[in-house]
């Protein structure tokens, strides 16, 4: 598949497109599966005790997690002139506010989401779920991801990929 840069458009519009197409992804991602997921494991037998001081850990993750990949899709809509999608990509490199830590922070930020969600419902399942989306995203996303921001930006992406690391965040960010 190849990326599509986004149309001209206004900041507000790139950021709207990010969050009306990215709304039904984080549902079906952090809310559907994680709800079948606890079905399933409710007819399974597998328990699932209250521990309250577990759910506002939970909480507070989900909302930091989240804040991180609204953040990821804000300075994408505002720096790079475009959305998350690969038919609506920035047309510009983004390696400004979360981006100049890490290079991957809207991944980040929904695989803890969705360990936030597993810890919240006490689901051993939901966070495994979660923890495999480092493995998917690794095996097919990245790769394609990667090639394409090399095919786009060239030397400006190799310099900020031998950088800024993929999902450990540097303590200092990156200066072009």
């Amino acid at each position: 598949m190849k990326s599509r840069p986004a149309n001209e458009g206004s900041v507000a519009c790139n950021v709207a497109k990010t969050f009306a197409l990215g709304i039904p992804f984080w549902s079906l991602i952090l809310f559907f599966c994680p709800a079948l997921i606890f079905q399933a494991e409710l007819r399974l037998g597998i328990q699932h005790p209250a521990n309250y001081g577990l759910k506002l850990v939970s909480v507070v993750a989900f909302c930091l997690s989240g804040a991180l990949g609204i953040s990821s899709g804000i300075a994408l809509a505002v720096y790079g002139k475009g959305t998350p999608l690969p038919l609506d990509c920035t047309r510009c490199m983004v390696v400004v506010g979360p981006y100049g830590y890490v290079r991957n922070p809207m991944a980040i930020g929904i695989i803890m989401q969705g360990v936030a969600v597993g810890g919240y419902l006490a689901s051993p399942v939901t966070v495994l779920y979660s923890l495999c989306g480092v493995a998917l995203w690794n095996r097919f996303a990245r790769r394609w991801e990667e090639r394409d921001l090399e095919e786009r930006f060239g030397e400006e992406f190799r310099r900020y990929r031998s950088a800024a690391r993929c999902w450990i965040p540097n303590f200092r960010r990156y200066r072009p």
